[in-house]
C-alpha cells in the first residue's frame, strides 16, 4: 500500500482525500493544513515518540496541494522529510521544491471545483521525478487512480497549462459572455448547451483546425458587423474582435 499525506485542505486536496479513500492501494494518512502553524506542529508532533510506545506511521508520499504561490514556503517544512515530497500545480517548476529533498510533481490536469465531482480515472496525471525509483512509485499511485498517466517534464507541463487555460478558463468566460448576452435579451442560456457539448464532443473525430466553423471563418463580413453592432460591452467588443482577427489569420491562406 502507498501512505500518503496531504498538505492542503484546498479543493485539490479534498477530490484527492476523496479518490485515494476509495482506492484499495492507497492509504491517507493524514490531511495537514498548511495554514499558520499547523503543518509545523503536526511534523513535530510525528517526529516525538515517548519511550515503549509504537512509531507513528509515516507516508511515503506528502503531497503538497497550496496554491502556486505557497509551494515553496510549505515545502520548505517539510525539508528534513526522508520521503518523497510532490506538489500539484501545472505551472510551478520541481525545483520550487527544496533541494536535497526526494522531489516530484503530481498533476492532475484537470479543473476542480468545490461540490463537483469528477471521475479520475478518466483525468491524465503528469508526474515528474528527479530519480527512477521515485518516478515509478508516482507512476504507481497515478496508475492506481487514472488510467493516463504520462511522465511530463517542467517545461512541458507548463506548456500544457498555459494550453489548459486557453481551452478550459478562457472557454468557459466565453460561455459566461454568452450568458449574459443570453440573460440580457430574456433568451434562456440552456438553448446553448447541445451546441456547447457538439462542439466539445465533435474534438473526438476532428482536430480543432477541421472543427471551426462561423462567421470569422467564413469571411462573412457583413454578419461580423452586425456582431459588433449589437454588442454594448466594450470589453465583450474587443473579445470579439481579437478572436475574429486569430481565426481569421488562423485561416487566411487556406480560403
Amino acid at each position: 500500500m502507498i501512505k500518503v499525506t496531504l498538505v492542503g485542505t484546498g479543493t485539490v486536496s479534498q477530490h484527492l482525500q476523496q479518490v485515494f479513500s476509495k482506492t484499495e492501494n492507497v492509504g491517507v494518512i493524514k490531511v495537514i493544513s498548511s495554514r499558520g502553524d499547523s503543518l509545523s506542529k503536526a511534523l513535530k508532533m510525528s517526529s516525538k515518540h515517548d519511550k515503549g510506545e509504537p512509531e507513528l506511521e509515516q507516508p511515503d508520499i506528502y503531497i503538497v496541494a497550496v496554491t502556486d504561490d505557497a509551494i515553496e514556503t510549505v515545502s520548505k517544512k517539510l525539508v528534513n522529510s526522508k520521503k518523497i515530497i510532490v506538489h500539484t500545480s501545472g505551472s510551478v517548476s520541481i525545483d520550487a521544491l527544496p533541494k536535497g529533498v526526494r522531489k516530484g510533481v503530481f498533476y492532475p490536469l484537470q479543473s476542480f471545483s468545490p461540490g463537483r465531482k469528477v471521475d479520475f480515472k478518466t483525468i491524465p496525471i503528469c508526474i515528474e521525478a528527479e530519480k527512477k525509483e521515485n518516478l515509478e512509485l508516482l507512476q504507481k499511485l497515478g496508475e492506481s487512480i487514472s488510467e493516463s498517466v504520462y511522465e511530463v517534464s517542467s517545461e512541458q507541463r507548463k506548456s500544457l497549462h498555459l494550453a489548459a487555460v486557453f481551452v478550459n478558463n478562457f472557454t468557459n468566460h466565453i460561455y459566461q459572455i454568452g450568458k449574459e448576452i443570453c440573460k440580457e435579451n430574456a433568451v434562456p442560456f440552456d438553448i446553448l448547451k447541445p451546441l456547447i457539448a457538439e462542439t466539445a464532443q465533435k474534438l473526438d473525430a476532428l482536430s480543432p483546425l477541421e472543427a471551426q466553423t462561423g462567421p470569422a471563418k467564413r469571411k462573412d463580413m457583413m454578419t461580423i458587423e452586425k456582431h459588433l453592432e449589437q454588442l454594448n460591452n466594450k470589453t465583450h467588443k474587443e473579445v470579439y474582435q481579437i478572436l475574429t482577427k486569430s481565426i481569421k489569420e488562423t485561416y487566411g491562406e487556406k480560403l
